[in-house]
């Protein structure tokens, strides 16, 4: 089993699209036509008050639950996502709140649990651990020794443990439901920058929070999400966090009419590219979904970005 290796320099392509995503459990309907997309190296956070849908999307796309209406592409191709091993092997992890970490087990054995490197009949103890310390030191991780119990790890480590577990299958969308959870100050910090961390590493990675302030700190795009609809898409760098709060409870409302994604065509016209803003508000710019197989320009980082 081979490490994720970074990769920095890669042109930022689109790793995966959702369009038209509907799922229904009975009478009620969780999701209603949503569209979804995130690139290489780009933070995508996916926001909306409880019941918005934002669970049902992830498990969408983890395998959980099929969805009853909708396409699903992974670099390109439309794919079908029948269960969370289908998931694994296209290269979508998950990273739930509960982070399923064995407590009596150490980090070594919590990484490579059913992936274990074997030498002979016997668990190759010494590049695993190897192994950990070099992914650890990549994600400039604060953990003082991989062979304490994960039980005595403080809550930021404990996520740390989980982040890098799942980068073991060499991923190319870590999805991550709340990860600050119930985190202090010190222990935040240390998650926003295991964050940085995965999308310098060329990761599509997409947070679920309803932290606006980490949410303006790491994200490069916003999906807001409001009674199981597309509410809005902005660019971090467009938006304010009141308009973003204003799109979550429905002070502004962009579902009314429902999004058409453009077919795919190898080249558009200027009056339709893909940049082009859908709607201006006073707090930002709401983005449309742009045409498969085309690259958005990165986001400015400067100094007074976050």
């Amino acid at each position: 089993m081979s490490m994720t290796h970074p990769r920095a320099g890669r042109p930022r392509e689109r790793v995966l699209t959702m369009r038209g995503i509907g799922k229904r459990f009975g009478a009620v309907k969780a999701l209603t036509d949503v569209d979804f997309w995130v690139n290489e190296g780009e933070v995508v956070a996916l926001v909306g008050d409880n019941g918005a849908g934002k669970s049902t999307l992830v498990k969408v796309l983890a395998g959980v639950h099929p969805p009853d209406s909708g396409s699903i592409e992974f670099d390109g191709d439309e794919v079908v996502i029948g269960s969370p091993a289908d998931a694994q092997q296209l290269g979508i992890e998950t990273i739930f709140q509960d982070l399923a970490l064995c407590d009596n087990l150490d980090v070594v054995a919590n990484l490579w649990l059913g992936r274990e490197l074997r030498d002979g009949a016997t668990l190759d103890e010494v590049d695993m651990e190897q192994r950990t310390w070099t992914l650890l030191r990549e994600l400039s991780a604060k953990i003082p020794s991989v062979r304490v119990p994960v039980a005595s790890l403080s809550g930021g480590q404990r996520q740390t443990v989980a982040i890098a577990r799942s980068l073991i299958g060499e991923p190319r969308v870590v999805i991550l439901d709340e990860p600050t959870a119930a985190l202090g100050v010190a222990q935040t910090a240390e998650v926003l920058n295991l964050i940085e961390r995965l999308r310098e590493r060329g990761h599509g990675v997409i947070l679920i929070s309803h932290n606006m302030a980490d949410v303006m700190a790491v994200a490069d795009r916003v999906v807001v999400l409001r009674l199981g609809r597309n509410n809005g898409v902005y660019n971090v760098a467009d938006v304010t966090s009141e308009t973003l709060i204003a799109a979550i409870t429905g002070a502004v409302d962009h579902s009314v009419a429902p999004r058409r994604v453009p077919e795919r065509t190898d080249a558009a016209p200027a009056s339709a590219r893909d940049d082009e803003p859908a709607d201006q508000t006073s707090g930002g710019t709401v983005i449309r979904m742009p045409r498969a197989g085309s690259r958005p320009t990165s986001r400015p980082r400067g100094d007074g970005s976050r």
